[in-house]
């Protein structure tokens, strides 16, 4: 679009607006109510149609700005000066794309009807190309809606006789041979027929039937008519040979471009004889806009959608049996991180070079986890995303466990879950991408720097918003749910279209998350979204606001069975968890004992490396005996006291410390095996002593390498203690929750825009405001700064404050910006004069000197 027409859209007309004495920002305050008001009561003055979206803009009560603000943050960032800046900004190609994103099918329809309709536009003229000639009670229901919501978004401006599109928003959606219009609509006969030779017009026009004209300009006007007459076009295609209309067949819902060659069929050449086909260049024709609209009886889209597509059940639950398969889920989610972050306790993978975990660690994490890679990356990503884990940003940078995990640990397992979900709710990160490609054919890794996707939160507010709209107990049809998306975000459909790969993911997390449960959403998934809406809608303050996942927490929690503080100890060295334990006896029981399979009831085995593992962490036999008989609804099994003090009888026999790294017994004979064991040639041992053994080899892999070889050493510290390792002892510094990536400008809450607004109005004040010039004022030119002298300037600022009157001045910043004002003088003194500034909304102080003029706004004419 020009520069002179994106100008004409947002002209000010410079005709007296009514506005007189200025007394504060609610003197704003609707004024299209007023005028409606004057005209109602039997006044002389009645509204106007506008002119310009601006002259739109300023007869919209406070109200509809807010609202258009709110649907359009972008137009916030900053503030207007005044309604021709925000009207300006509103037709900028940025801010239009992604409004016309925003639209849902039906609406998005409208404004591609209005693209290829005339300028201005009837609503009669509109309704007609989505209902057709036969019409549609759908479309002609939901049209007034549609376009009411195309002109509170500032898409569509005028009254129903006069309905226009913003100029970018046409040059957008109007067909064009490089950019195809949905509608598949072709060029208008104007338009296509614009480097036709006169002559060639004349022909088409005595083919078709009609008298010659004088000049091109009345030819095509002739040739347009006859296309918009229903009678004369219907008489022309009978006489068409059936081939010519198969022809037009295949162009009438488009593309309506097509190829011919030198020697075009008898069809073609009949068809592009009569008009019906014009010729854009040597080898290719178009079917013109008004020709296939009467094909299409009237219509400018093959298949309006004026209603959402409705969400429709799969399969139906009772509503407690969906509770509890969810609640289960979620007892399995809190598993599956708590499995993860204990195997990355003592220190996880390594951190990528540029960012992320790489492919062999994914496998591992997996293969521990015992899950798929794709769940594994989510797994990751929900412990990230939860502030639970992060790199610990040291040299050799690894993952690990942060603090937070500690203090997570400590809560109940509802008040845990709904951590987890809130912050899955909430992130941007995208799991589901991992293993995909990025634009430079690298791959995507999990907890790596490329997987923040801005619409995932929307996305999965949405789906979960769609299935709390069927019937308790209700599981969706995946492929329903997937057509309303389309629906309500049409333009961002496509190959490459995100959304409804993450409407995918979102059900499939959801159901491992256990915020639904058989497909159907579970009553705390109900509570999550209802309490992720009010903290979205609370107004923004200093204070902290509640955690999203409070209400959910309390939902899940009559559902989730009660901790048990016993195991079921067996003889075959197992013991059985009939439930969830206590996390004191869980903590004990995941360092004795190995975790063998998980479900209903968890089964551990106990091996000499547990029980080593146990001893290691400062327990002694004792310790674990008592431990067993304290928590076993079963008497402790004979092979597991043997396993137990067997174990510890060898353990601490051998003592591992540094010197390079040592091996001390006080058997000799011992450290004679050692040395004559093949497996030990690696460790490079050689004798100090009787008693001691040096080696080649850090104190970690000595240990690991004694172990190997079925022995149960322990690790020594300079002053000759024993070393005691604990599971919970490599932790990150303390980390930020990562913040989730936004998708455009944060929402506005109330307070914003009704700030915004009264500046808005404020400063529309200063702009269009009629002024009166001061007696001996230096004439300004149109639109630049008052002139007055310092004397001159200082006396009217003086009189203003006795009076209580407002000015109009002209001011100069210190970094030379010059602006217009309109202020109300308080005080003035010393070289300086405050006032309050109703441009600005608020009182300030202004260096006289840097004042260039002033003038006295002129009286109300009305």
């Amino acid at each position: 679009m020009g520069t002179g027409e994106r100008d004409q859209e947002a002209h000010v007309s410079e005709a007296p607006t009514g506005a007189g004495g200025v007394s504060g920002p609610d003197s704003h305050t609707d004024r299209a109510d007023r005028a409606a008001g004057d005209h109602a009561a039997g006044g002389t003055r009645v509204p106007a149609a506008p002119r310009t979206l601006a002259e739109a803009l300023r007869s919209r009560p406070d109200s509809s700005l807010a609202a258009l603000l709110r649907a359009r943050p972008d137009l916030l960032s900053p503030v207007p000066n005044d309604l021709t800046q925000l009207a300006t900004r509103a037709g900028t190609r940025a801010s239009v794309v992604r409004a016309l994103e925003r639209l849902d099918r039906f609406a998005l329809q409208t404004a591609q009807a209005l693209a290829v309709a005339p300028d201005p536009a009837p609503y009669p003229v509109l309704l007609a190309l989505l209902a057709g000639d036969e019409g549609d009670p759908a479309v002609e229901e939901a049209l007034p809606g549609a376009v009411a919501g195309l002109r509170e978004q500032a898409l569509v401006w005028g009254t129903d006789e006069r309905l226009r599109l913003v100029r970018t928003a046409r040059e957008l959606l109007a067909p064009s041979p490089a950019h195809p219009s949905p509608t598949g609509l072709g060029p208008t006969v104007a338009e296509a027929t614009a480097g036709m030779s006169p002559g060639r017009v004349q022909e088409i026009l005595r083919a078709a039937g009609l008298p010659a004209t004088h000049d091109p300009v009345s030819a095509v006007a002739a040739l347009t008519s006859l296309f918009t007459d229903r009678t004369r076009m219907s008489e022309l295609l009978d006489t068409a040979p059936p081939e010519a209309l198969a022809v037009l067949d295949r162009l009438v819902w488009g593309p309506p471009y097509g190829e011919v060659s030198a020697d075009p069929a008898p069809p073609v050449r009949w068809l592009r004889d009569h008009g019906l086909l014009l010729p854009t260049s040597a080898r290719t024709v178009v079917l013109p806009r008004e020709a296939a609209l009467h094909l299409r009886a009237g219509r400018a889209h093959r298949a309006p959608e004026p209603v959402a597509p409705a969400v429709t059940p799969a399969r139906e639950y009772k509503p407690q049996v969906v509770d509890s398969a969810a609640a289960g889920q979620a007892l399995t989610a809190l598993t599956m991180v708590e499995d993860l972050l204990a195997e990355w306790n003592e220190g996880g993978p390594a951190v990528l070079r540029a960012g992320g975990l790489s492919v062999r660690d994914l496998k591992r994490t997996a293969a521990a986890l015992d899950t798929t890679e794709q769940a594994a990356a989510f797994w990751l990503e929900l412990a990230y995303a939860a502030g639970l884990l992060a790199s610990d940003g040291e040299a050799d940078e690894r993952y690990a466990p942060t603090p937070a995990y500690d203090d997570w640990l400590d809560l109940p397992p509802a008040e845990r879950w709904s951590r987890l979900a809130a912050a899955w709710l909430a992130a941007t990160r995208t799991p589901g991408l991992v293993g995909d490609q990025d634009a430079r054919a690298r791959t995507l890794a999990a907890l790596g720097p490329d997987l923040d996707r801005s619409p995932a939160p929307e996305v999965r507010h949405r789906v979960l918003a769609l299935l709390a709209l069927l019937p308790e107990g209700t599981a969706p049809d995946p492929e329903t749910l997937l057509a309303r998306l389309r629906w309500e975000h049409p333009s961002r459909t496509g190959p490459e279209d995100l959304r409804p790969r993450l409407a995918r993911w979102t059900l499939a997390e959801a159901e491992w998350l256990g915020v639904t449960g058989r497909g159907a959403l579970a009553g705390h998934g109900r509570a999550l979204l209802a309490a992720a809406g009010d903290t979205a809608r609370a107004p923004r303050s200093g204070a902290t606001a509640p955690p999203a996942g409070l209400a959910a927490a309390a939902a899940l929690a009559p559902h989730l069975p009660e901790p048990v503080d016993h195991v079921l100890l067996q003889a075959d060295l197992t013991a059985v968890a009939p439930g969830p334990l206590r996390r004191p006896l869980a903590a004990t029981l995941n360092v004795l004992a190995d975790i063998e399979s998980k479900g209903g009831a968890t089964v551990y085995r106990f091996t000499p490396a547990s029980v080593r593992r146990a001893l290691d962490a400062g327990q002694a036999a004792s310790d674990l005996h008592a431990f067993l008989a304290a928590h076993s609804a079963t008497p402790v099994p004979q092979p597991l006291s043997y396993l137990i003090d067997d174990v510890a009888r060898r353990h601490g026999h051998l003592r591992v410390g540094a010197a390079s790294a040592y091996v001390r017994c006080d058997d000799d004979a011992l450290l004679d095996e050692i040395v004559a064991d093949k497996r030990s040639a690696g460790l490079r041992l050689r004798r100090l002593a009787p008693t001691v053994l040096a080696a080649q080899a850090d104190p970690a892999a000595l240990l690991e390498g004694l172990r190997a070889m079925g022995y149960a050493p322990a690790a020594e510290s300079a002053e000759g203690d024993v070393v005691i390792t604990r599971a919970d002892t490599r932790r990150t510094p303390p980390r930020a929750l990562p913040a989730p990536v936004p998708e455009g400008p944060p929402l506005p809450d109330e307070t914003l825009l009704g700030a915004a607004v009264r500046a808005i109005r404020a400063g529309d004040e200063a702009a269009t405001v009629v002024r009166k010039e001061a007696p001996r004022a230096t004439p300004a030119e149109p639109g630049g700064l008052p002139r007055t002298t310092a004397a001159e300037t200082l006396a009217t600022v003086q009189a203003a404050v006795m009076t209580g009157s407002a000015l109009w001045i002209g001011y100069v910043n210190a970094d030379g910006a010059a602006s217009q004002r309109v202020i109300a003088p308080v005080r003035v003194e010393g070289g300086f004069v405050t006032a309050y500034d109703h441009t600005a909304d608020e009182v300030r102080t202004y260096p006289l000197h840097r004042i260039t003029g002033v003038a006295e706004l002129a009286e109300d004419p009305a």
